[in-house]
């Protein structure tokens, strides 16, 4: 059979490579492979599906909807390179593969500035962006008729079009440890995991912040709970909102969110419980407040001067949101403060090191968006440049010194994601009966169409 691999990838690849090496791989396999516009985002960027095999039983693969999380489009193309040379993926699975290679690449081009190096944790938080909490496609805050992002339209309509039996939503945790989160239980998963895991040396998240309420399933497998109401706090920190994770649920679609770390922390895998728990807590939730009220006093001094900065409001936005959201998670982490009607669970060493990553990541995202802003006004009239300076580079040694963190390299994340989604697969397809082909015009070799209707 045909090589159809392409060169590997070293680095994170931008959202015009993104493009250009699936449309290489097209060209390779024109039989087997199809590249077709299903939408455009808000700044004019194709949306680009890439489909491997004509199979009847549909994977939608779905890479970049963090836009500081740049590992799931170099996982698609590995994903698709896998496809079209094993076919057990496709023909003996009866399966097509469908991989959105980017779901916000107005996101992405902002982080361009860090994409190709160096990889320190300096350089990534001072080149990092990430839109308000309103402007990430995968929310559904107002629900799916009331979805305005023309992203999020195009994701909610191929999902639809496609009905697949299983979504993978690829995420990349900055600092911390590889985790999944699935919408519905399959058995064997956290087994696959582990050995992917120690296989490739990437620790696992046995406590991750992002499911501090939610049930586990196994070692590092949570299950996300079904949507609800909520305020943007909880909407943050415990995915309350309706999402395109449960979208097409309706469809008896699985979801796996599979996060893989940039940093991996080997304590994240610590299970066992804490001696301390009471301290640890009230030491991570004053210094979320300290850093916060300096990162406030910042902010108040330099806002003032950002009327005429470019495209300060996109940057203000995310800003705005972790200003306001850290003094409640702050209180909610203290034993002497938190609610008593929502309690903490039981919490073991591997939770707290992640609430304490998840504390310093708030601060360090707020302080490189301001940073960004300074310098994208070529000034710094306010004078906070050195201060913000001083923070970055305090907490980025601490992530380093204090917490462990070390860099993964680009092609280690890649193929621990890779292993987890095909591993995802392989279980969901064993418990999913084959459906009805959907709808999937444009096999031939006619020009793709978009998808995405006004």
């Amino acid at each position: 059979m045909e090589v159809c691999a392409l060169p590997p990838l070293l680095r994170y690849p931008t959202v015009d490579e993104l493009g250009a090496r699936a449309a290489a791989l097209v060209a390779r396999r024109p039989r087997d492979a199809r590249l077709r516009r299903i939408g455009t985002s808000r700044a004019g960027t194709p949306l680009w599906l890439l489909s491997v095999g004509h199979g009847s039983r549909h994977v939608l693969v779905v890479a970049g909807p963090h836009a500081n999380e740049p590992v799931g489009g170099a996982t698609a193309l590995r994903l698709a390179e896998r496809a079209l040379t094993d076919p057990r993926l496709t023909e003996g699975a009866d399966a097509t593969w469908n991989l959105l290679l980017c779901v916000d690449p107005d996101g992405l081009r902002r982080n361009e500035g860090w994409l190709a190096g160096p990889y320190t944790l300096g350089h990534y938080f001072r080149n990092f962006f990430r839109p308000g909490f309103l402007e990430q496609p995968e929310w559904l805050p107002d629900g799916a008729v009331g979805a305005t992002l023309p992203e999020t339209r195009a994701l909610l309509e191929i999902q639809d079009e496609l009905r697949p039996f299983l979504q993978c939503s690829l995420h990349g945790v900055d600092v911390g440890g590889g985790f999944v989160e699935l919408t519905h239980d399959l058995p064997g998963l956290a087994q696959r995991v582990a050995h992917t895991a120690a296989r490739l040396g990437i620790p696992r998240e046995l406590g991750a912040y992002d499911t501090l309420y939610w049930p586990a399933l196994g070692p590092a497998v949570y299950r996300i709970p079904p949507p609800r109401r909520g305020d943007l706090a909880a909407a943050i920190t415990e995915a309350a909102v309706e999402s395109t994770w449960f979208h097409p649920h309706r469809h008896g679609t699985v979801t796996a969110v599979v996060e893989a770390p940039m940093w991996g922390v080997a304590a994240v895998q610590n299970g066992t419980p804490s001696a301390d728990r009471d301290a640890v807590l009230r030491t991570i939730s004053h210094t979320l407040r300290h850093d916060t009220r300096a990162l406030e006093g910042l902010l108040a001094r330099l806002r003032p001067h950002l009327t005429d900065v470019p495209d300060a409001a996109r940057l203000l936005a995310p800003v705005d949101d972790y200003v306001l959201v850290c003094p409640g998670l702050a209180d909610a982490w203290d034993p002497d403060v938190g609610d008593p009607t929502r309690p903490l669970p039981p919490l073991s060493s591997a939770h707290l090191v992640a609430l304490r990553i998840a504390g310093r990541r708030l601060a360090l995202r707020t302080a490189g968006l301001l940073h960004q802003l300074v310098t994208g006004a070529g000034r710094d009239p306010a004078g906070v440049l050195p201060e913000l300076d001083r923070l970055v580079d305090t907490w980025c040694a601490d992530y380093r010194d204090g917490c462990g963190a070390r860099w993964t390299p680009v092609a280690r994340q890649v193929e621990y994601q890779s292993r987890v989604v095909l591993a995802t697969f392989e279980l969901a397809a064993r418990h999913t009966p084959a459906c009805p082909r959907s709808g999937e015009p444009g096999w031939g070799s006619g020009a793709a169409v978009p998808m995405h209707l006004e």
